[in-house]
């Protein structure tokens, strides 16, 4: 009979025990469906040297050719290790999911007593019944967990993509910015010589001559600082697609994407964003979660320990004896009101910020679609008003020149104040298609950050002009 019973027990636990298991993907197919749905790019969790292998292969194909938006970002959800490191949470939260569907260990006792010729022997196996009872809300529980922490896996792997796209519209125009910047300081060099000469040939006050050096030292800290930027700029990407070695070597396009011809208006943008924003989803998960867990505390508030088991004991020249043992811990002290009102405020918490992070949702959207709007407007006011004009100033003072009308200085001033103009569009354009980034963020994915129109561009182009 005691085999019987003790027989019975291990089969039941062990048929518990398989009620739970992992799943073959481990649960990232959601994770990867989020991130494309936001980002256009799927993702994959790297678990084996040949996952590994093949996301290099990749990578290598995908630097061949000088570097999209769309490349650097699939470039980062493939081979930044930080990421994948992120990811790691995903094993973790699904352990955890798939033990709360299982009861827990049975509980095994030996005990030997021997003494004057006589031998005691105690045995005993309990199992956690509260555990059983409350394993289906428990494994509920698990599964709403390992939810959020797909969630937040996809959260992730978007906010690692907005970051990208960012880093990679900063490294392009700072790029082009030093092209630009060359050029300033190449007419400086010129015209700061032919002032030098000037002054020598008595045809120069020395105030003129100053105000020319003046402009020259400008222009040569100007272009320190801007190839500085572009390397930082560049440096920074590399670390969001986590380069190295003779990767690093990557190319860049010569010239930003060109502005598109209609800015784009969603509509209904703040249902989109309660609606789609991961962090929005995150919230919600929490509060479901932690409304289950309160009730969970309610339902065992009173029953902290109750085990069952099966026992025998056996002494020397006496025969076996079986039975059973339960173990209940006693409310005289705590009868469960602080776990109920912990768990009560924790869902409390839980609630507001919910609310808050929905009431920053919508704000943040508003907030980036003006400043995409301002930004748009801004880079096709200098593409079709201020580039356009300093072109037609310049062929004018060209043929002044060749008039004899007005002298080299002028027309080297001029061609200053045409770069200066190309500069701001080339800024204008990089902050609109940051922007860009910024709304799609504020939509479906998180938290955009500040506004790129309300940061210092890296090189204002109005210092050089205002140094002649």
């Amino acid at each position: 009979m005691k085999n019987k019973t003790f027989w019975l027990a291990t089969a039941t636990s062990a048929l518990l025990a398989g009620c739970a298991s992992f799943s073959e993907d481990g649960g990232f197919d959601k994770v990867s469906d989020l991130t494309k749905e936001r980002t256009g790019q799927a993702v994959a969790m790297q678990r084996t040297d040949s996952d590994r292998r093949a996301a290099q292969d990749r990578v290598a194909e995908r630097l061949r050719q000088p570097l999209t938006a769309d490349a650097a970002v699939e470039i980062a959800l493939l081979n930044n290790r930080g990421l994948q490191a992120k990811f790691g949470e995903m094993g973790i939260s699904e352990a955890d999911f798939v033990r709360a569907g299982r009861l827990p260990n049975p509980v095994f006792s030996f005990g030997r007593l021997s003494g004057g010729g006589d031998v005691e022997i105690d045995r005993a196996v309990l199992f956690n019944v509260l555990g059983l009872l409350t394993m289906p809300v428990a494994s509920e529980l698990g599964q709403r967990r390992f939810e959020q922490a797909q969630y937040q896996a996809a959260s992730d792997a978007v906010g690692l993509s907005a970051d990208v796209r960012r880093a990679y519209f900063d490294a392009v125009s700072a790029q082009e910015l030093v092209k630009y910047y060359k050029q300033v300081k190449e007419t400086a060099d010129v015209s700061n010589e032919l002032a030098k000469r000037m002054l020598q040939a008595g045809n120069f006050s020395k105030l003129t001559q100053m105000r020319e050096q003046a402009f020259h030292a400008d222009a040569t800290a100007q272009l320190a600082r801007a190839q500085h930027q572009a390397t930082a700029d560049r440096e920074r990407l590399t670390r969001l697609l986590g380069l190295s070695g003779e990767q690093v070597g990557f190319r860049l396009p010569e010239r930003l994407p060109d502005l598109p011809k209609q800015p784009t208006e969603p509509g209904d943008a703040e249902r989109i964003a309660l609606e789609k924003r991961l962090d929005v989803l995150m919230a919600r998960r929490n509060t479901e979660a932690t409304a289950r867990s309160l009730g969970l505390t309610k339902a065992t508030r009173f029953v902290n320990v109750l085990e069952v088991g099966y026992q025998n004991k056996s002494e020397t020249g006496r025969p076996r004896s079986n039975g059973y043992e339960i173990e209940l811990e006693l409310p005289l002290f705590d009868f469960g009101s602080t776990r109920a009102a912990r768990a009560e405020a924790t869902y409390m918490q839980a609630v507001h910020r919910t609310a808050e992070v929905a009431v920053n949702a919508r704000s943040e959207v508003r907030e980036s679609y003006s400043a995409y709007m301002t930004a748009y407007e801004l880079a096709r006011h200098y593409r079709d008003e201020v580039v356009p004009l300093r072109k037609r100033i310049s062929e004018e003072n060209l043929l002044r020149y060749n008039g004899m009308l007005i002298g080299v200085f002028e027309l080297l001033a001029d061609a200053r104040e045409q770069v200066a103009g190309v500069t701001g569009y080339v800024q204008a354009l990089r902050d609109f298609w940051v922007a860009d980034t910024n709304l799609q963020t504020a939509l479906t994915g998180g938290s955009p950050g500040a506004s790129p129109l309300s940061r210092p561009s890296a090189s204002e182009s109005s210092s050089l002009s205002a140094g002649h």
